[in-house]
């Protein structure tokens, strides 16, 4: 059998990131450029490129694969990808084949998601206030995405949402977020805001909202239960037990979550990043185009990277500047 990836802190990895563009139907605050200059699509990796890829990571023991961007779902032919992915969830090679997305485009395709295995999606929503989710996404509709979620649910999906916790914009919507999520029987995790790329005019350190200031604020008027829970990713999930349900928690800077990355990440263009808080990174798209009869350059590459992966990220606004800030977009790396 295949020797399993496991690095040096005697971490199995198990959980793989693609994103599959870099180009995104909306343009978030803390995400993008308003002006944004994409990649030439021949930096991309194929379709064909990113099954093959995504095969040898599963052959080497990859149960979880996320399909993030940009946003997945504005890459033309997509489907045929997620459909390729899913005859590892019949093998059983893969436990689960799920996504990330902005929900824009899901009322098209919540129904062909489901029939290629995917069965659980989050939709990344930060305000359900018209007005300030334009702001914040500066090209977004809110109606779609609240459509989106709507097919979601009705083509089977279960749907989480994430929502970025900025300061002094959605703080007097915590109540609110979390009861229309109870409403809708969706979970809802909170993500502080991380420091990545040059994004001009936004300040890192005004948004930061300490989840753990969320999280007290919470326990004013629910009753917070800490669970064991975990879905393979950084969060962490307490269940409020008025409502039943659960509430994640990813904080790479209030409480760091290095010690069990089971996690690395690929670029759009075959950039593999060990860390999402480090440069450290492989190119994979070399030997996947240099050598397309054979696997075995591939599987050296990624090795040798996982060899590489570090202990933990070093984010920190403890000095009141977004210390550990790495120069590339959340859209590059994949959200």
């Amino acid at each position: 059998m295949t020797a399993p990836l496991v690095d040096p802190f005697q971490r199995a990895i198990r959980y793989l990131r693609v994103s599959v563009t870099d180009r995104c139907d909306f343009r978030c605050v803390y995400c993008m450029a308003e002006n944004m200059t994409f990649l030439p699509k021949t930096e991309l990796l194929t379709l064909e490129e990113l099954d093959r890829l995504c095969t040898n990571f599963v052959r080497l023991g990859v149960e979880k694969l996320r399909i993030t961007g940009g946003e997945p779902l504005v890459r033309k032919g997509i489907m045929t990808f997620f459909e390729g992915m899913g005859r590892h969830l019949e093998s059983g090679a893969l436990k689960e084949l799920t996504l990330t997305t902005n929900g824009s485009q899901l009322a098209r395709f919540a129904d062909q998601l489901y029939a290629a295995g995917v069965r659980r999606v989050n939709v990344s929503l930060d305000t359900l206030d018209e007005e300030k989710f334009a702001r914040v996404t500066r090209w977004g509709r809110l109606p779609q995405v609240l459509d989106g979620i709507r097919a979601a649910r009705e083509a089977g999906l279960r749907v989480k949402i994430n929502a970025v916790a900025l300061k002094g914009f959605n703080e007097e919507e915590l109540f609110e977020l979390t009861e229309w999520c109870a409403a809708h029987d969706m979970d809802l995790t909170w993500i502080e805001v991380m420091p990545m790329g040059d994004l001009g005019n936004e300040d890192r350190v005004g948004q930061y909202w300490a989840l753990s200031d969320l999280r007290a604020r919470l326990a004013e008027r629910y009753t917070l239960t800490d669970t064991d829970e975990r879905t393979g990713g950084p969060a962490r999930y307490v269940r409020l037990e008025e409502t039943g349900q659960r509430i994640g928690f990813i904080t790479p800077l209030t409480h760091n979550f290095c010690e069990s990355c089971n996690r690395v990440r690929v670029t759009c263009t075959g950039e593999l990043f060990m860390c999402l808080g480090q440069e450290d990174r492989a190119d994979l798209r070399a030997p996947l185009r240099n050598h397309p009869d054979t696997d075995a350059p591939l599987e050296a590459a990624i090795r040798e990277a996982i060899d590489r992966k570090p202990k933990g990220h070093d984010f920190d606004y403890s000095r009141q500047r977004a210390d550990g800030q790495v120069s590339r977009h959340m859209s590059h790396t994949g959200g």
